[in-house]
């Protein structure tokens, strides 16, 4: 298998995709905060110290797509046409979906997973003083479509 991101001699290299044509992309991920059930409540009820997790949490994860050049040293820069990032409360957690869409040369799948990575963290920031043990599990990316391999996508595991 050859690594696109090595050159001959195995040194790290920015792939080159300038003669690719713009297409439409999207990719989907997903993450989870675990927290207890205090927290969970907290967030029900509006009550949390830091003010509103859930938005703050959004925003930081919709900032944070646009941001990924800068934070992974050969990613692409392109443009980001559109990025939603979903917070939903659950029994035991909460579930974060971003999804991020561009029409550009090169996926934006690291796009995808560092909104909902940045997220997860946002709301470990923000509920950290109310619940010690949160923590992020079971990211991954879910979908994608466009580009030159197509449509994918994936359940992640459960425990």
């Amino acid at each position: 298998m050859k690594l696109t991101h090595l050159n001959d001699s195995g040194a790290a290299r920015m792939v080159d995709v300038t003669a690719k044509t713009p297409t439409v992309r999207s990719a989907t991920a997903y993450g989870e905060v675990a927290c207890s059930p205090e927290v969970l409540t907290a967030l029900r009820d509006g009550t949390v110290p830091k003010g509103d997790v859930l938005a703050v949490a959004r925003i930081a994860g919709i900032n944070a797509a646009k941001k990924v050049p800068e934070l992974l040293p050969l990613a692409h820069t392109i443009g980001v046409h559109g990025a939603a990032v979903d917070l939903d409360l659950r029994d035991d957690h909460i579930a974060i979906t971003a999804t991020v869409r561009t029409a550009d040369r090169t996926g934006v799948e690291m796009e995808a997973l560092t909104a909902v990575s940045v997220a997860a963290l946002a709301v470990i920031d923000m509920v950290k003083g109310v619940d010690r043990s949160a923590y992020i599990r079971r990211q991954g990316i879910t979908a994608k479509s466009g580009g030159r391999s197509g449509d994918w996508s994936r359940e992640l595991p459960r425990d």
